[in-house]
């Protein structure tokens, strides 16, 4: 289960953020992961989609770091060549094991979001150097079975569990310098959730 313990997460979220290849999807950064090229911009934030999944009754999806108390909207990078729509699937598959048919886009963020990595934080001899992330935000509904969520068709899972949350929980819970960019992109989605709250009757 999430913690609903604000002070311990906090304390175990800021342990993940010491360690790069725990926050960053399990990947240290490269300019070529997996053999696929990475999008860097000029100003050096590379090209990103996070993923929120809904119940459709306004509770979303928050999964849960691999062998780590942290937490986490699935997230990955965009591919050379590749739109953020594609990224999305392509991710959504890899990370929590949904394809298109189980899902339905309900909105799109309506600019690239962004965050900072921490100095200390950043490699530093990496090139093209990435000093943080642009994210186009998607937020989902689930219409397929959430039987089908799963870890392994990767080969190299970046979670081991996940939740149905209350919709703003996450802010507050994922790694301290995401949360200015978790609370944008969920306020910019929140009418649509509140639709989704008010046909359920709340949850």
């Amino acid at each position: 289960m999430v913690s609903q313990d604000s002070d311990q997460s906090d304390s175990a979220q800021e342990k993940i953020a010491e360690n790069p290849s725990l926050w960053n999807n399990g990947r240290s950064y490269q300019g070529n992961l997996r053999g696929r090229r990475k999008v860097v911009d000029k100003d050096g934030f590379r090209s990103n989609i996070a993923i929120v999944i809904s119940d459709g009754l306004g509770r979303v999806m928050f999964a849960k770091r691999l062998g780590q108390q942290a937490w986490q909207f699935p997230q990955g990078g965009v591919d050379k060549g590749e739109s953020a729509e594609q990224a999305l699937y392509r991710e959504l598959y890899e990370e929590v094991g949904l394809e298109r048919s189980d899902v339905r886009i309900i909105q799109r963020s309506k600019k690239w979001l962004r965050y900072r990595i921490p100095v200390s934080m950043q490699r530093k001899n990496s090139k093209p150097l990435c000093i943080g992330q642009k994210q186009k935000w998607f937020f989902l509904e689930l219409v397929g079975d959430a039987s089908k969520v799963r870890f392994d068709t990767s080969g190299t899972p970046e979670f081991d569990g996940w939740e149905w949350v209350n919709y703003w929980y996450p802010v507050n819970s994922v790694v301290s310098f995401k949360r200015n960019v978790y609370r944008h992109a969920l306020q910019e989605f929140s009418e649509k959730n509140m639709r989704f709250e008010q046909q359920s009757g709340g949850v």
